[in-house]
């Protein structure tokens, strides 16, 4: 005969109907419930429906197999899942059948779902360096297993979600007799993203952490590097898939958001237009052009600064526009080479996400002239588009910060500043612009001071 031990906290919608299946079976005349304190009605139900009841005195998967081990009469013990429901017909007998017929020593349930994140990214890529006899099982981390008591009794186990893979190890080391049988289709709840670390992290150390006997703790350089690539790998498989879920839009900031130019109105406001003009004309180098023109704001104060632009009108539809990309579930921000403190205002006030933008060095309230050009407007070794000091080196940041691919970006710009990002970017606008080669670049053109028309592409 069978024992059916069953592991449980707060089950109380399957319990009983799980217990029922179990007795039900003519190989089964005890079912042992382990409850790990449950806060609902598992152990009323799961004593209704006839089984034997061990309250647990320390939470844990492991304490909980481990008092049930004791408990059990025969020396055929099969445990499930006490979450699953209903349970494929032939599963008790799939799982003890090879027992029975002493085919194996330890059977391992494997089932119609894709094997799990963690199966793939974590546990299958460890074993195959530390146990490559195991690599081969299907689902690794199933908790849905059979085996004779005697080997059971020789296990130390955790009690994390590391206690599956840790007794699938044992009983590697312990040489049992193992065998795979698929059980058929199930309904097994994946983990919340939230938990995945928790469980990489419990599983690896179990993993590791068995294997480390076996090697007297010396562990060769390779297996390390092996480590590390398992870990970087997972991080960007990880990141690539929700990758493709994530959309964002950039806006440029003056003649786009705004209806004219942060700096020329400045100019035009503390008499500096004829300076502006001369720079603009005689400087061909952005960044020297950029530092040149923040001299040209020393002594202004902070309130001076947002004052014109809270007199700078914006573009009327800007905020509904913004409230419906994000409706669209859209990353919204500006990159601009004005200044930061301007854009965040901007941002601020139509709902975006994030701005970038140069840095206005201030003391004590007051703008000293100094220009802090922020690292993400610098090309580095992962740039794309080949420019020192370009917005598309912001929108790589960008989509990086966000993980968001680049073919699911759009960006808005208006001038022959704007022609590298909207040339990478998935979808480029070209807003109100007189540059024709910016028109030919982008993948839609706006003629109309009014963002509308961005919803129909979006």
């Amino acid at each position: 005969m069978v024992t059916i031990i069953i592991p449980t906290l707060n089950e109380a919608k399957t319990i009983g109907n799980i217990v029922r299946f179990c007795l039900n079976h003519t190989l089964v005349n005890e079912v042992i419930v382990v409850d790990d304190n449950s806060e609902d009605e598992t152990v009323a139900l799961a004593l209704a429906a006839g089984a034997k009841i061990i309250n647990s005195k320390i939470r844990g998967k492991g304490i909980s197999m481990k008092e049930g081990i004791q408990k059990a009469q025969h020396e055929i013990l099969l445990f499930l899942d006490g979450d699953i429901d209903p349970y494929p017909e032939d599963t008790i007998t799939l799982l003890a059948t090879p027992l029975i017929h002493d085919e194996a020593d330890f059977v391992k349930a494997t089932f119609a779902r894709n094997a799990g994140r963690v199966t793939e990214l974590v546990a299958k890529p460890l074993l195959n360096i530390y146990y490559p006899g195991l690599s081969g099982f299907t689902q690794p981390l199933s908790g849905m297993i059979a085996g004779r008591k005697k080997f059971f009794n020789r296990i130390d186990f955790f009690n994390d979600y590391g206690v599956d893979i840790g007794i699938l190890i044992d009983m590697y080391l312990m040489k049992a007799r193992i065998s795979e049988v698929n059980i058929g289709y199930i309904e097994n709840k994946s983990k919340p993203w939230e938990s995945l670390g928790k469980m990489s992290k419990e599983v690896s150390r179990a993993i590791i952490a068995k294997a480390q006997p076996q090697s007297e703790f010396n562990m060769p350089e390779e297996e390390v590097s092996s480590i590390e690539t398992i870990q970087r790998e997972m991080h960007n498989t990880l990141k690539e898939n929700l990758s493709r879920y994530h959309k964002l839009i950039v806006f440029d900031l003056d003649d786009i958001i705004f209806k004219g130019s942060f700096i020329d109105e400045c100019a035009a406001t503390f008499g500096f237009t004829r300076q502006l003009e001369e720079l603009r004309f005689n400087e061909k180098d952005p960044i020297i052009l950029t530092k040149r023109i923040g001299l040209l704001l020393k002594g202004k104060t902070i309130d001076d600064l947002l004052n014109i632009a809270s007199n700078i009108e914006m573009v009327k539809d800007i905020q509904a526009v913004v409230q419906a990309l994000k409706e669209k579930e859209y990353i919204v921000g500006i990159i601009s080479h004005s200044y930061l403190l301007i854009a965040n205002y901007v941002r601020q006030n139509i709902g975006g996400d994030f701005a970038y933008a140069n840095q206005l060095d201030f003391y004590e309230g007051k703008a000293t002239g100094e220009v802090n050009m922020p690292s993400y407007l610098f090309a580095s070794p992962e740039s794309i588009c080949g420019h020192a000091y370009c917005k598309t080196n912001a929108l790589q940041y960008a989509c990086d910060k966000y993980n968001v691919l680049l073919k699911n970006c759009m960006v808005i710009g208006d001038d022959r500043d704007d022609r590298c990002i909207l040339a990478h970017a998935g979808k480029g606008v070209a807003f109100c612009t007189g540059d024709e080669l910016l028109e030919k670049i982008a993948y839609f053109t706006i003629k109309e001071k009014a963002f509308k028309p961005l919803l129909h592409i979006a």
